[in-house]
């Protein structure tokens, strides 16, 4: 895990070859759907496990077969909430479920619409209550203008304030991190890798496209006949 020093509290995994090597896959323009939604599980399963690294531990006396010892529990692991950004999250979720199996499941169904303005509209919303214990992880793999990000922020404050807030995401621009960050301070950001920019069209640089897209497909444009 490697600390990025133009912001407090920003981490990427830059420095783990297997994770390097995932991200690698996705942004392969010829990896089809299946292979990206697979991808997209091996990451949060992983980044699951660097995650608990930074999570509070306690010792305890268990007593194995053939007698007593010490062993570790990361209590922070019993107390998750993570808040699924539909609809490329849903795969990357799974894979953070596999590690934080105690997790409660939040759903927020977020769109941004076209430069240059980038509106966020929510249409739906299901957020579990979050308490003081809680670990609140927001999962979205491209955080790009961070506009989605902030709202869905905006709104998980309202049901209740956590132990900490933790963004975690497949890649991120250097423009987002900064919006968010100066409008969440406290917020903690994990991401696979920082990439360089944004272009005119909000799409990261050199980035891997539309991941909901490339997970599920296209949506149809318009009606069907």
């Amino acid at each position: 895990m490697r600390v990025d020093e133009r912001w407090e509290g920003v981490y990427s995994f830059e420095d783990s070859p297997f994770i390097m090597e995932i991200l690698t896959e996705l942004r392969d323009k010829n990896t089809d759907s299946i292979s990206f939604r697979k991808g997209l599980v091996k990451l949060g399963r992983y980044m699951g496990y660097e995650l608990t690294k930074t999570m509070e531990t306690e010792e305890v006396e268990i007593e194995t077969p053939l007698e007593k010892t010490r062993g570790t529990v990361v209590k922070d692991r019993r107390n998750v909430v993570i808040i699924t950004v539909l609809r490329a999250a849903i795969p990357f979720m799974e894979g953070l479920i596999k590690v934080l199996e105690h997790a409660r499941v939040g759903i927020v169904s977020a769109s941004r619409g076209k430069a240059p303005k980038f509106e966020i509209e929510m249409n739906y919303i299901k957020i579990p209550k979050v308490t003081p214990e809680d670990t609140v992880i927001v999962a979205d793999p491209m955080i790009a203008t961070g506009s989605t990000i902030i709202k869905v922020l905006r709104e998980v404050r309202k049901y209740g304030k956590p132990k900490r807030t933790l963004v975690l995401g497949v890649l991120a621009a250097p423009e987002g991190i900064s919006r968010i960050k100066n409008e969440f301070p406290d917020v903690e950001m994990f991401v696979t890798k920082i990439d360089r920019e944004l272009n005119e069209r909000g799409y990261i640089l050199p980035g891997l496209g539309d991941a909901g897209d490339r997970a599920f497909g296209a949506p149809l444009k318009g009606v069907p006949p």
